[in-house]
């Protein structure tokens, strides 16, 4: 009548240099964490993830195999929770941990409430230009994924100066800043 443990199988089939991986010690201790917070970026989860994984060398696996083996000590509370709950058996690379790991923690509608960020970004009032800039930049750092032109980023961030901004922009640039090359 008294339960027993049983274990079920892992959502990550590991390839075939995996048993030749060797844990450094403190490796697990430099990996970033991430909760499943909603305010919490995991864009920039995954790059200081694999900033870590990229430090790490073992010439007998591939990086493929370290980041597997590393991923799930970076995840915590509702992520970790995720990640056990993945069918099981169902991730046999890195990119498609990471594929799935963002389709979870950055849906759809947080995509299309990114992108009308971008598409409606205004300058504050007594917001200089540089940092009008670096936080347009911040926006489109938060969802890389945004899929606009480079033509269009600029055309957006453009249009939403001030007038006496965009009137410098045009002095900047002899007055032909519609003639310009986007990047």
């Amino acid at each position: 009548m008294n339960p027993t443990r049983t274990s079920a199988r892992s959502c990550i089939i590991f390839p075939f240099d995996a048993s030749h991986f060797n844990f450094k010690p403190g490796i697990i201790q430099l990996l970033p964490t991430f909760h499943g917070l909603d305010l919490k970026n995991p864009y920039l989860h995954l790059r200081e993830f694999e900033e870590v994984c990229n430090t790490y060398n073992d010439l007998n696996c591939s990086m493929n195999t370290i980041r597997l083996k590393l991923f799930p000590f970076s995840l915590k509370d509702e992520a970790k929770t995720w990640l056990q709950n993945l069918r099981s058996g169902s991730i046999r690379a890195c990119d498609e941990m990471q594929q799935q790991f963002l389709k979870k923690f950055f849906p759809s509608h947080r995509t299309n409430s990114f992108k009308r960020q971008i598409t409606t970004f205004t300058q504050k009032p007594r917001e200089t230009f540089y940092q009008c800039w670096d936080r347009y930049k911040d926006s489109l750092n938060t969802c890389p994924h945004h899929g606009f032109e480079t033509w269009r980023l600029v055309s957006h961030f453009y249009e939403g100066l001030t007038p006496k901004d965009r009137q410098m922009v045009e002095l900047m640039c002899n007055e032909t800043f519609e003639d310009k090359n986007p990047d």
